[in-house]
Parts: C-alpha cells; structure tokens; sequence
C-alpha cells in the first residue's frame, strides 16, 4: 500500500466530503485515497491547527504538522497531494520533491503564472517525478467515453460549442478550455470580451470568442459566481446536440431526426437527460496515479495540458485587461 501526504487541509483536500455519507462518491483528495486500496493518507500538513485537527480526526490521518519540516522522510511517501492556496503551490511544490514522492497530485492551476507552472513542470522532470493536475473531467467516465466517440466519428462533423463558466478565466475557465481541448483539440484565441470580476481580484471571468484548429467556432459566455456557479457546455453536432449539465453531473442530449410536421427537414429531438459520472472522476483519478505508479501507465491529466491550458486562459485574460485599458472592477 503507497503511503499519501496531503499538503492543505481545506475544501478539496477533505472538507467536501466530511459531511457526505460513507457511500457517497468522494470530491476530495482523502474521500478518495480512503476508498481506493492501493493507498493510505498517512500525513497532512496544515498551518490552521484546528482545521488539521479536524482533518486527522475525519479520514484517520496518523501525524500532522503545521509545515513538512517534522515529516522530512524522503522516500516515504508515494504521492504527495498539493491542496493548498494557488499562491503557495510553488513552495509546496519545491518542498516536496525533496521528499522524493513517486507522483505530485497537484490541485489547478499548478502555480501563479504560466511561467512558473512550466518550472515547476521541467523541475519535476528532471527528478523522475511525475506531475499529475486536477483537471477533475479528464477522469469523468462520460466526458472520456465522448472524447472517443467524437475522435471515431460517432456525432459527425461538430459544427460549433459553446460555454458558460464563473469564478475567474484562470481557475474555473481553465477547467473549460482543457475541456474543450480534450473534446475538440488544440483551440485559439480570436477575441476576448470585457473581464469582469466576480471573485478573484487578480483573475476576472472573461468571455471569449475561439476557433478549434479544425475550424470549430467557439463560444465563452459567462454567469456570475456572486449569483450562482454554473459550468456547462454545449457541442452542435451533424448528429445532433451533446450539453454537459451541473457541471457534468447530468447530461442533455437530442439527436436530429426526420422532422414529423415539416417534410423534407430533419429536427432534433426532444432532449433526453442522462445522469451523469463526475461523481466518478476522483476515484478514477486516484486509480490511474495507482495505475502510473505500479503499472507505467500514462497519467489522463499532466503538465503538459495544465500548462496549455494556463498558457490560453492567460492570453484569454491579458487580451481582456489589455483592451480594456486597466478597467474597474464590474459591479453588478
């Protein structure tokens, strides 16, 4: 059995799950790792004693401590889970690959900039270590199983896709542009819209207007994280329509037909909603860094797609601000 550390003790290292009932399918790192056989979080540091605390007393964590220099043991841990603060990720990330980890689970974005998501990545190279990023809908069942059916051709030609996000260009839309890169492949910037601010001070929501390299017209449109999250997409296709609900809890499709008021006109479909897997995603995603340790196997999301992703989200900003001329904060 891999022994786990898991730096930050906060939301998506465990708190997500803390209250769920046993059987429920695991968000967090812990609720994951705890469920899967090939491993067990036998550490977690936290500067908030009363959060780590709590934290060892929900997932039976053994030790604890406010920093790594009481858990300097280099080789014991398999996988070391980076669940802290954006900002501290670069620190975390130095720290512990001199514990000498087989794999680094890090939360997304991997650090502040691009440029220092790309250090990081060649630093964990260069020491054999592998880099694995929690871009969640990589391991969701239903997104990888439409990945496969649009690369052999099963929806047809896919005309246009578009997309609502919140909570910064960044942080949530980095999860959106890596999803539409997985589904459509490399994808560009042609225009960016007014940023608007709606949590972060450093990282406004942006909508956006891109291109697939294949000629896909891409859609960003945007909802409000003061009002409510929301992520969901939406992929027209020759066959028909695909839309990934709540995330990709639930899932919208209609299929076109030969419409049966208009003759000589196909339709779609009434929509049929279907459940969705991403309730699945962290127990497929400790199971493939299970996978990448015992057996090789590639890891479904890396350094290499974080860091494209960032790269995009980057320019998707930047284009935003620089337009814009250091605009005010969007007050709604």
């Amino acid at each position: 059995m891999h022994e786990v550390l898991i730096i930050g003790c906060g939301l998506i290292a465990g708190g997500f799950d803390a209250d769920r009932a046993p059987d429920a399918l695991p968000f967090t790192h812990a609720g994951a790792f705890a469920r899967c056989p090939a491993f067990t979080v036998t550490a977690c540091v936290d500067p908030d004693a009363e959060r780590r605390s709590a934290f060892q007393a929900r997932w039976n964590v053994s030790e604890g401590g406010a920093d790594l220099a009481a858990l300097a043991q280099p080789g014991r841990f398999a996988v070391i889970s980076i669940c802290s603060p954006t900002e501290l990720h670069r620190a975390h990330m130095e720290q512990a690959l001199t514990l000498r980890p087989k794999v680094i689970f890090c939360e997304k974005p991997v650090a502040k900039t691009s440029a220092e998501t790309r250090a990081l990545a060649e630093l964990c190279s260069a020491q054999g270590v592998l880099l694995a990023v929690n871009y969640t809908r990589r391991w969701d069942p239903a997104v990888v199983r439409l990945a496969r059916e649009l690369r052999s051709g099963d929806w047809g030609r896919v005309r246009s896709a578009s997309g609502i996000y919140t909570k910064g260009v960044v942080h949530n839309g980095g999860h959106m542009i890596d999803l539409l890169r997985l589904l459509l492949g490399e994808v560009d910037l042609i225009a960016s819209g007014a940023p608007v601010y709606d949590f972060w001070n450093d990282d406004p929501s942006v909508p956006a207007m891109l291109a697939s390299r294949e000629g896909v017209p891409i859609l960003l449109s945007l909802g409000d994280a003061r009002d409510y999250a929301v992520f969901e997409l939406t992929l027209v296709t020759e066959r028909g329509t695909v839309t990934m609900l709540d995330g990709g809890r639930a899932w919208s499709v209609r299929e076109a037909a030969a419409s049966g008021v208009f003759a000589g006109y196909r339709a779609l479909e009434p929509a049929v909603r279907r459940e969705g897997e991403y309730d699945a995603s962290m127990l497929a995603a400790v199971a493939n860094l299970a996978e990448a340790i015992d057996d090789g196997r590639t890891l479904a999301s890396h350094a290499g797609n974080a860091l494209a992703a960032q790269i995009l989200c980057e320019t998707i900003r930047d284009a935003a601000i620089d337009g814009a001329g250091n605009p005010q904060r969007t007050k709604q």
